[in-house]
């Protein structure tokens, strides 16, 4: 079988990895940058970070903030609008997946205007030309779309979130400074956290997963589980930890593609606005239990990574449970909600599932679930 490796063309990490955009943007050719961040980080000079090593350099710059926590398709339309006039010649994202997400649809669009109707670009649109250039730079340590192949819009109209597949959006550069995520509230930092640990195990467990990508996302575990409770404590060691470990697993699941924790997750977005990584904590050792028959010894493989001893000698039933509970431990320890009863109506299962089941990250998943099995996921969660 052949199997494809897509990753940034550089990549930068550790504190003050940001200081090196001038020299990117000098060694492209670069003459103006877009500047897609969220209203948030503008608010809190975060944004102000990288802004302000442009303006010491001499260098051009037009910010654009149009941005929800889940990208909207009417977003990423204002975006493409604000990008033609504002003369620009190449993006920088700064935020979390939603500042990332929402650049690579514009600068998709942007490059490839037959796609100007964004939903045509859902699932693994035949786009041509390569997107406009992004440097992205994450200040979150859990989506790791700095690195990937995805993004993830929200139709409003029909409440759905739909899932975008494209080697083409690829940022080109991707600035991993853990100092541009040290504000980031606890809350925050755990959900995030969880996500990229949920990014690490459905990529080392999906049906796509070969050697290299088993290589990156076993790694991204045990580094996230050794990180993500010292991250939400803002240590220095934690955030730096979290910083490689989601960037890690980034370059891991983007080439191997991911489960049914992220097809349900995406429909709690689009009905109820839910954090995608609470969504993903909450669901995650659930599905686990549920894919357990069907993963031979990785669960043996993530129960070792998460911490937990002794593993050679455990039957697969304990291992199994083992890596389930460790995982349903960390995120307890960081405060994810233990159930959905406080975000799912019952009269709204059935269409959840019905999203979960057409998401293009669902035939990734371990173990075939029928929509009766997604219904029987979300209301043992209830």
């Amino acid at each position: 079988m052949v199997s494809r490796i897509v990753l940034n063309e550089t990549s930068y990490h550790g504190a003050g990895a940001i200081l090196e955009i001038p020299g990117e943007v000098k060694k492209r050719g670069f003459k103006k940058a877009f500047v897609s961040s969220d209203p948030d980080l503008i608010k809190f000079d975060v944004t102000s970070k990288v802004t302000k090593i442009l303006e010491d350099n001499g260098m051009d710059y037009e910010v654009f903030s149009d941005i929800k926590p889940n990208p909207t398709i009417e977003n990423v339309i204002s975006g493409v609008e604000a990008y033609k006039k504002s003369g620009a010649d190449y993006i920088i994202a700064i935020g979390g997946g939603s500042s990332i997400d929402t650049s690579k649809a514009i600068g998709i669009i942007v490059a490839n205007p037959e796609f100007s109707d964004v939903r045509s670009l859902e699932g693994v649109a035949p786009t041509k030309n390569p997107s406009i250039p992004i440097i992205a730079v994450p200040t979150t340590a859990g989506t790791a779309a700095e690195v990937t192949i995805n993004y993830v819009i929200t139709d409003v109209e029909k409440k759905r979130k739909f899932v975008c597949v494209d080697p083409h959006d690829i940022p080109v550069v991707a600035v991993v400074d853990p100092d541009m995520m040290a504000t980031m509230p606890k809350g925050l930092t755990a959900a995030t956290g969880m996500d990229a640990l949920t990014h690490a195990i459905e990529g080392y467990l999906t049906k796509g997963a070969n050697p290299i990508t088993d290589m990156f996302n076993l790694k991204a575990v045990e580094l996230i589980a050794n990180s993500l409770r010292g991250a939400v404590e803002n240590s220095s060691e934690g955030r730096e930890g979290m910083a490689l470990g989601q960037y890690m697993t980034g370059m891991g699941f983007s080439n191997c593609g991911l489960g049914i924790v992220h097809s349900m997750a995406h429909a709690l977005g689009a009905v109820y606005d839910t954090p995608h990584g609470v969504g993903n904590a909450i669901l995650l050792p659930t599905v686990m239990a549920f894919n357990a028959s069907e993963t031979g010894e990785k669960y043996r493989d993530i129960a070792k990574a998460m911490g937990v001893k002794h593993t050679k000698k455990m039957t697969s039933q304990e291992y199994r449970n083992a890596a389930v509970e460790a995982v349903r431990q960390l995120s307890s320890d960081v405060g994810i909600p233990a159930d959905l009863k406080d975000i799912v109506k019952e009269e709204d299962v059935k269409f959840l599932a019905e999203s979960a089941v057409a998401d293009a990250c669902a035939p990734g998943n371990p173990r075939e679930a029928s929509l009766e099995d997604i219904i029987s996921l979300y209301q043992s969660l209830m």
